[in-house]
């Protein structure tokens, strides 16, 4: 039995979200399909993160257990034969038996793409949340720095409580223009240049870890301070005393991607090889 490891890219546009859903067609259902079709076994596949319907990845991560002895590399291509053109394997490989891929994330990087500019851009509406009012970047990069570190986020969660704690830690959070959009490359970096007319913002967010919706409930308040409809002070006291209502409205779905989940190497991916 080997413990198989793959970094998924995918365009959440069509898919009721990673997980199987009643009502829909879902990310984790055709990969699943797709295992089964490739090495005739039926197999239950974790992944790092539940992206909601509409949410994108370029880098999710998932293990499934498998007797099959195809190699990795056989792996990644044969499953992309079986896969949708919207869903890519990008790399496969062997990890030790204890690897879980929820488990055992230390953090995750997401990215939400606003396309700030007018007019709207025709073939984006399925990638960014299409927002014509200007918007003061700087503003909101102030306000961005007072979220960071270890807080209780209840009101940047819906459905609040929907779990043990609501406390998180963000280790970053970058606001920043850019002339590119950039966010499809299957290798993503987070250093290209910053531009101050860019049409692009990006608000690139880490954590050790997301309550629901937490991404786009930040975006959508950061949102409102730059309009000038909010100010850091205030975002202050929404995250120290506010509830979900106090805070902006969640960002659409379209612009959020998954773009790296963290692991520690040396326990994680105490990898075979990629055999």
């Amino acid at each position: 039995m080997r413990n198989i490891r793959l970094r998924l890219a995918y365009d959440g546009t069509d898919y009721v979200g990673w997980q199987v859903q009643p009502n829909g067609q879902s990310v984790q259902a055709c990969l699943e399909t797709a295992i089964q079709q490739l090495t005739g076994t039926t197999t239950r596949v974790t992944a790092a993160g539940r992206t909601d319907s509409g949410v994108h990845a370029v880098g999710q991560v998932v293990n499934f257990c498998t007797e099959s002895e195809i190699p990795c590399d056989k792996i990644r291509s044969g499953l992309q034969h079986f896969l949708p053109n919207n869903i890519v394997v990008v790399e496969a490989d062997v990890v030790a038996d204890e690897f879980h891929s929820t488990h055992n994330a230390l953090g995750k990087w997401y990215r939400y793409v606003i396309h700030n500019a007018r007019p709207r851009h025709p073939f984006l509406g399925n990638y960014a949340w299409q927002y014509e009012a200007e918007l003061d970047v700087d503003a909101m990069q102030l306000a961005a720095d007072r979220l960071v570190g270890t807080h209780d986020f209840r009101a940047f969660e819906t459905q609040h409580p929907n779990r043990a704690s609501s406390v998180r830690t963000i280790h970053r959070l970058d606001v920043a223009r850019h002339e590119q959009f950039r966010t499809w490359s299957m290798w993503p970096v987070d250093n290209l240049p910053a531009s101050d007319r860019g049409p692009f913002v990006w608000i690139d967010i880490a954590a050790d870890g997301f309550l629901y919706n937490m991404v786009r409930a930040i975006t959508g308040t950061l949102v409102q301070v730059g309009r000038g409809r909010m100010t850091a002070d205030q975002l202050t006291d929404v995250l120290k005393n506010g509830t979900r209502d106090d805070a902006g409205e969640t960002a659409p779905a379209c612009g959020l991607y998954l773009m790296q989940v963290e692991y520690d190497d040396t326990n994680d991916l105490a990898k075979t090889g990629h055999s």
